[in-house]
């Protein structure tokens, strides 16, 4: 514990040049006299760390004793620190380890680049959750990140509709998708997927597994993905859509069928219509989807969904035609 304090203050006094003890023991969560102590051990082992007296003064290296990143550019020094993620890092208890490795980063950082991570923090942010998300992460998260990290095998209980099931899982790694996270475990011997928020107990086995050097995480989520997509839009509707239907679709329906309708459209007519196929969940999803684009839609088949469409309009029709009282 206290060798790690003693490394994170050199590394702090080489990113700042200068602290007093009343910043040191604030960012490093100790009392000043601990301060104190930690930099008598320091001047003792031999680093020349150098006490300035006075008004302004504080804790300081002297000697040139700094570690250097040689050969990063500032887009390189920038991107770094751009492509953490704290918010989820620190979700899965990672976030201590995340700023202690960008501490030691910025440390090692030419006096010319030291700026980097306030530029990027000030031009981009990841906000992952979607807005009406439920906050904070799941309970057992951390529980379950810490099995993925250990390769242990554990006892894991799933919530799947009105009942609890239990499995015995070697957990591989955890996702976050549109602020939801899943882990991917292998049971009994077979890759599956659970949301992190329907798990509803994790007990660790003390057994470490061997993990398959050869299974790809990102790999198995696109391909997951993209069964899941074509496994809910199983059914396909004959769309006709104006220039703005065609503008305003991928606000009504799935980006995947979007893309997909984009990709099969025809030639557009004189007035610019295109007629496409587009995938669906079901009719009454389908009609739900489409009456978001009024006019600028026509459903062509099938006649079921046609119907419904029609009906909708007319209900719409009479709905306006008669005035509101007053």
């Amino acid at each position: 514990m206290r060798a790690a304090r003693l490394i994170s203050m050199v590394l702090l006094l080489q990113s700042r040049e200068m602290m007093t003890a009343g910043e040191l023991a604030r960012e490093l969560e100790v009392s000043e006299r601990t301060v104190y102590r930690d930099m008598e051990a320091l001047s003792a082992a031999g680093v020349p760390v150098y006490a300035d007296q006075g008004r302004g003064g504080g804790y300081r290296l002297v000697g040139g004793y700094r570690t250097r990143l040689t050969g990063l550019t500032r887009e390189e020094a920038e991107a770094l620190f751009l492509s953490g993620l704290p918010g989820p890092a620190g979700e899965m208890g990672r976030g201590a380890a995340v700023a202690a490795a960008e501490l030691k980063v910025l440390a090692a950082l030419p006096a010319a680049l030291r700026d980097a991570p306030a530029r990027a923090g000030q031009r981009f942010h990841l906000d992952a959750p979607g807005w009406f998300g439920a906050a904070g992460p799941p309970p057992l998260l951390r529980e379950l990140a810490r099995a993925v990290w250990e390769d242990e095998r554990v006892e894991l209980r799933y919530r799947r509709g009105e009942a609890e099931v239990t499995r015995d899982a070697e957990p591989y790694g955890l996702i976050l998708k549109s602020g939801t996270w899943y882990l991917v475990a292998r049971v009994a011997g077979t890759p599956r997927t659970y949301r992190v928020d329907r798990v509803t107990g994790v007990r660790p086995t003390g057994d470490v597994f061997d993990r398959d050097e050869g299974f790809d995480l990102a790999e198995h989520w696109r391909e997951q993905a993209a069964a899941f997509l074509r496994s809910m839009l199983r059914e396909e509707v004959t769309v006709r859509l104006s220039p703005a239907g065609r503008r305003l679709l991928r606000y009504a329906v799935e980006p995947y069928a979007a893309r997909r309708a984009a990709e099969d459209a025809g030639e557009p007519d004189e007035e610019g219509w295109v007629v496409t196929t587009l995938p669906v969940e079901s009719v009454d999803v389908a009609a739900s989807e489409l009456m978001r684009l009024g006019a600028e839609a026509e459903v062509l088949g099938p006649p079921e969904l046609r119907e419904r469409m029609a009906d909708g309009a007319a209900r719409l029709a009479r709905l306006y035609a008669s005035r509101p009282e007053g």
